[in-house]
């Protein structure tokens, strides 16, 4: 399996392209800011034919670039419905207007073909069998992508594309419009921390990590091990 990324030109947020080997069909994770000849030169290093785009939530930075990649090869989004809207008015994700934050006005719209992920769910793309976790807390719709990881860089039994549900060292923020602390560390104690060590955790920013690292050193899951019902 081929998985590679890079961080979009804004907020770091991470864009991964991910493939059953060179030449291939593809899947791409989160097509952020100012992504797009980045995103090309993958495509073209590797010889891949992008066969959809999947997102791990709604918000702008994960979101910025998917129409014009779908629209460009007539793919479909996926998302979950709990951030369907934030594709067509992604203002409702976050805390300020858009323009205040882009400081000035900014061009989005909304792929043409989107469909919705359900918790549990395999998806069979691009030669791939996708696994969707719905883990909410940072957005209503925060979702973990899971494919068998043999064969990938790391010969992992299992990679997990986490999105802003976990970091290496921290957790995402659930301060925004959608996001609450309580649904977040149910998130982590049914989703994340049945998950075996050796899982390879691809997060939305900052570097890849394991599970078995973040158990041992991630503050937010230590005390969850600790007290797993805080909060709940």
């Amino acid at each position: 399996m081929l998985v590679t990324g890079f961080p979009a030109d804004a907020f770091g947020t991470n864009c991964y392209v991910v493939a059953a080997g060179p030449g291939e069909q593809c899947l791409i994770v989160d097509p952020g800011i100012g992504v797009l000849d980045r995103l090309d030169e993958v495509l073209a290093e590797h010889r891949l034919h992008p066969a959809a785009v999947l997102l791990t939530h709604g918000h702008l930075d994960h979101t910025f670039s998917v129409a014009p990649v779908c629209g460009a090869r007539g793919i479909t989004a996926y998302v979950h419905p709990a951030d369907r809207e934030m594709l067509a008015d992604p203002s409702k994700g976050l805390s300020m207007d858009l323009n205040q934050l882009f400081g000035g006005r900014i061009e989005y719209s909304e792929p043409e073909d989107v469909a919705e992920l359900t918790d549990g769910a395999t998806l069979s793309l691009a030669g791939l069998e996708v696994t969707v976790d719905h883990a909410p807390g940072h957005t209503g719709g925060s979702v973990l992508f899971r494919l068998p990881g043999a064969g990938s860089t790391w010969d992992a039994d299992q990679v997990c594309l986490s999105g802003d549900v976990l970091f290496q060292g921290s957790i995402g923020r659930t301060d925004l419009p959608g996001g609450s602390t309580e649904t977040m560390l149910a998130s982590l104690r049914d989703k994340i921390l049945p998950l075996a060590d050796d899982t390879v955790v691809l997060p939305g920013h900052g570097p890849a990590t394991t599970i078995g690292r973040e158990r041992a050193q991630n503050p937010y899951l230590r005390e969850l091990i600790a007290a797993p019902h805080r909060g709940l």
